[in-house]
């Protein structure tokens, strides 16, 4: 006998992005939160997480588009350091030393993005201390 419960439908990522209604279409407050939640979270993955958060959501919500465009501020140079690090990391003598600062550029990126995401899902807007603001 099979103890597996029913399948509902979508996984539940699928059905998060499919929550937030037709193409095009406004979101509701709560999806704004979330959205820019997970623009602020998507940090974790360098500039190019928010941006494609912007991309997606920027004409559907506005704190959505207002907050991932702040998170895409502060995430290109730190993502720019740690690629330079990185590469730098094959260096002789001084590449372990870089290496390890890359990996803790990473670290501090990601946890202002946690910062930002914990502040943006109770509805207030979040500042990064260290932001360019390029976008505006």
């Amino acid at each position: 006998m099979n103890t597996t419960p029913p399948q509902t439908g979508q996984p539940r990522a699928a059905a998060w992005v499919a929550s937030a209604g037709t193409e095009g279409g406004p979101l509701s407050a709560k999806q704004d939160r979330d959205r820019a939640a997970f623009g602020h979270l998507s940090v974790a993955l360098g500039c190019l997480g928010p941006l494609l958060v912007w991309l997606r959501y920027r004409d559907r919500g506005p704190f959505t588009a207002q907050e991932a465009k702040e998170a895409l501020n502060f995430s290109v140079p730190p993502t720019l350091l740690v690629v330079l690090f990185l590469l730098l990391g094959a260096l002789p003598v001084i590449g372990p030393i870089l290496a390890i600062l890359g990996a803790l550029t990473w670290v501090a990126m990601s946890c202002y993005g946690v910062m930002g995401a914990a502040n943006v899902s109770k509805g207030r807007p979040f500042r990064y201390p260290f932001n360019l603001r390029v976008l505006r």
